[in-house]
């Protein structure tokens, strides 16, 4: 269980930010049960309700500055996903941007990215699929690197450029 005031990953939310654990007194609700009440971080006006009890959606914490520190660091190693059936890349998206792991995200963001260069070197553009999946897991991403970095989310691919050629330097 986590605690009141933690931030977590909520499903495909984004990074939101426990405000309460209590009992919810609305019809459906069943009677003793514990619910999180919670903000998404980057979705101002917005309020999350689920059961604490609840394994229907990946809930975790949000990773530690070092363990952030340690992704980005890692983004040169990360695999691609050389998928050729359009079908299958894109369902390999979805469960990726579900998984509410940031390295899947950091696959579809280098897969997506390299197909859009080759696709534009060939005169062609990006595909749908690949701009929809690209975008979602940089939200996803991002927002989780700026609540464990400290750093607002417009400044985070910037910090990701230069922290990754210093590496390479």
């Amino acid at each position: 269980m986590f605690e009141k005031g933690a931030y977590v990953v909520y499903g495909t939310k984004g990074v939101c930010k426990i405000e309460e654990i209590t009992e919810l007194d609305m019809k459906g609700s069943d009677e003793g049960r514990l619910y999180y009440v919670m903000h998404p971080c980057f979705q101002k006006g917005s309020t999350v309700f689920t059961p604490v009890d609840s394994g229907k959606t990946v809930m975790r914490p949000v990773m530690s500055r070092e363990e952030a520190e340690s992704l980005v660091d890692g983004i040169p190693q990360i695999e691609v996903l050389w998928e050729k059936n359009d079908k299958e890349r894109e369902r390999q998206y979805k469960e990726a941007i579900k998984s509410g792991d940031p390295r899947e995200w950091i696959r579809i963001i280098k897969t997506s990215y390299l197909r859009g260069q080759k696709r534009q070197a060939q005169g062609k553009k990006a595909t749908t699929v690949d701009e929809r999946f690209f975008h979602a897991a940089e939200e996803q991403l991002y927002e989780e690197l700026s609540i464990a970095l400290e750093k607002p989310k417009e400044n985070i691919k910037a910090y990701i450029s230069e922290r990754i050629s210093v590496r390479r330097d």
